[in-house]
C-alpha cells in the first residue's frame, strides 16, 4: 500500500522494512526496545504529516483516541450494565 503523500512512498517502504525486521527479529523473540526505527518513522511521519497538509486534511478529521484492554473493557462492562438496566 502507497503513503498518501506520493514523496513519502519511499520513505514508508524503509520504514515498513525497519518495523518488519524488528517484529520479526526482535519482538516475536521478546525484545520490545522498538527505538531502532525511531528516526526513520519521524521522518516519514513527518512527510505524511505535510501530505495531508497539502492535501487539506487536518489531523482531527481522522483522529482517533485509542485505550487500553482494561479501558475497552471498563467501557464495555458499563455500557453492558446500562443496557441491562434498560431491560429490567
Amino acid at each position: 500500500m502507497n503513503s498518501i503523500g506520493e514523496d513519502c512512498n519511499e520513505l514508508k517502504k524503509q520504514y515498513d522494512a525497519c518495523f518488519n525486521s524488528w517484529f520479526s527479529e526482535g519482538f516475536l523473540k521478546g525484545k520490545t526496545d522498538d527505538s531502532g526505527c525511531a528516526p526513520i518513522f519521524r521522518v516519514y511521519q513527518e512527510c505524511v504529516k505535510r501530505a495531508m497538509r497539502e492535501q487539506k486534511i487536518e489531523l482531527r478529521e481522522v483522529g482517533t483516541e485509542y485505550s487500553t484492554g482494561s479501558e475497552y473493557d471498563n467501557a464495555n462492562s458499563a455500557a453492558g450494565k446500562g443496557q441491562q438496566k434498560s431491560k429490567s
